[in-house]
């Protein structure tokens, strides 16, 4: 289902029991992270702030923080839900024949159904608001933790366009509030913004920049998905939400936004201009440190008369941002496959934020298949951040890292099982010996064929005999052992 709007989908927590309102008056500064990271931590509700000191908007977080929320947050009762429609789209055949092609139609139809709305109004242009008194002062802006250079915008969906084809780009970049106008802009080189803004600079012209606060959450999560840059990720969340998203122009600049956004703020960087950004207590756990990033100015902001403000906050795993991982790993686990056939599983764990550790399980069949997955993978769009790759077997429950541990500690050989690559690594990687370069390590955790170095006899698995487990399973529940 397709939510209209953001408090469309707080209602549906709501109603869920997925929320908590907390009427207690907490501090935008260091106060709400604080009570956040606590419900994070203890896999708690999402948290509507109706009071945060000095502020009349109330700040919704944590709305993504639990396998449930987030497949409600897409509107589907299981994460693979969504993963299924995508293994659908990509097997999908051009048959032969003018039957076969008719009746192909109802799936293209689907399909068409993605491509964003262009409306006249949106809802969140009920207020608009210029010159001095278009201030992000207005907004109660997150300090998150007691390092931070400042107050971030945290949950921003940032839409450029490219300079020279005009192909929309949306992503999400931490904004650093410098003050009521300006922020700073954390594109990271390897992201689609970064490459924009070095045309637009290249060219010696000004770019425009437009940001979207709340909405559908479908959009919110588009824009973290590492999608191929050919790719619109507002078509991406029309076919998630399965309707297509509205998208009203901008007051101020020649964007498009989603028009049921709570908040919009309206811009433009400079070519050439930097400013310190940072510190930031970031998803690693450790706060990265301040550098030169573009300089956003604000030209207008229109909102809603009432909106919410939407925010999240990382550090320390378990986080909200860690359960955005979890859903990419399950929605794109299908298109990785396409290039990986012999791929049967894949787990990021939580503990690895992202891109510090791959867990994935393959149908071997020959000397060398792990270490070829390996490298097949570290030449995938973001995958090629990944510092750890553990391959295990096919029947290997990649989910369950107590299996996942057990057998790397028995199937290896460190000498032979242990490789080593260089290449690019995650800008947030604070032990690579330089910024974005850096070591990444693959474990090969298979079962050794005798072609691998393995003349020993390889053990079997420890396994009961199915006459006898099946006698117990019928008798378990009465026996009463747990």
């Amino acid at each position: 289902m397709a939510y209209k709007d953001l408090r469309e989908f707080v209602a549906r927590l709501e109603s869920a029991g997925e929320l908590k309102r907390i009427r207690m008056p907490f501090s935008p500064e260091l106060e709400i992270t604080e009570v956040a990271d606590r419900a994070m931590k203890c896999g708690g509700p999402a948290l509507l702030i109706e009071q945060p000191t000095g502020f009349d908007i109330p700040v919704l977080i944590n709305a993504f923080g639990s396998k449930r929320r987030m497949a409600m947050a897409l509107g589907v009762e299981d994460i693979d839900e969504a993963a299924r429609r995508i293994e659908e789209l990509v097997k999908m055949e051009v048959p032969e024949g003018f039957i076969g092609k008719l009746k192909m139609l109802p799936s293209l139809v689907k399909l068409s159904a993605s491509f964003p709305k262009s409306v006249k109004s949106g809802i969140c242009q009920e207020v608009i608001l210029r010159g001095d008194e278009a201030s992000l002062d207005r907004f109660p802006i997150l300090k998150c933790w007691p390092g931070d250079g400042g107050r971030f915008i945290t949950l921003p969906v940032v839409f450029t366009k490219d300079p020279e084809t005009g192909t929309r780009n949306v992503g999400m970049y931490r904004m650093h509030v410098y003050d009521g106008q300006t922020t700073g802009m954390h594109w990271h080189a390897h992201k689609v913004g970064a490459r924009h803004y070095t045309g637009y600079e290249r060219m010696g012209r000004r770019m425009e920049v437009a940001v979207a606060l709340g909405g559908d959450p479908a959009i919110t999560y588009s824009a973290t998905a590492p999608l191929p840059e050919d790719i619109d990720e507002m078509i991406f969340a029309g076919f998630l939400r399965q309707k297509p998203v509205e998208m009203v122009k901008c007051v101020s600049v020649d964007l498009e936004v989603p028009a049921d956004s709570e908040i919009v703020i309206e811009g433009y960087v400079e070519p050439g201009e930097r400013r310190m950004e940072g510190p930031f207590g970031d998803h690693t756990g450790y706060y990265s440190l301040a550098d030169e990033y573009p300089v956003f100015h604000v030209t207008a902001i229109t909102h809603r008369k009432d909106p919410i403000y939407p925010a999240t906050i990382v550090g320390k795993p378990p986080m909200e941002d860690c359960w955005l991982a979890k859903a990419t790993e399950r929605i794109f686990l299908p298109l990785i496959k396409t290039q990986i056939p012999e791929l049967v599983d894949m787990n990021l764990p939580v503990e690895g934020v992202f891109h510090n550790l791959a867990v994935v399980s393959i149908r071997k069949r020959y000397p060398g298949h792990a270490r070829k997955v390996m490298h097949a993978l570290w030449g995938m769009g973001q995958m090629s951040f990944t510092k750890i790759i553990i391959v295990v077997d096919e029947h290997v429950n990649v989910q369950d890292m107590h299996e996942v541990l057990w057998r790397l500690g028995n199937n290896i050989d460190p000498e032979r099982d242990v490789c080593f690559v260089q290449g690019p690594v995650d800008v947030l990687n604070h032990a690579s010996p330089v910024a974005n370069f850096g070591s990444k390590m693959g474990i090969d955790a298979t079962k050794k064929l005798p072609e691998e170095g393995m003349p020993r006899e390889w053990p079997p698995d420890i396994e009961m005999h199915p006459a006898v487990k099946a006698k117990i399973d019928g008798l378990w529940k009465e026996l009463g052992i747990g």
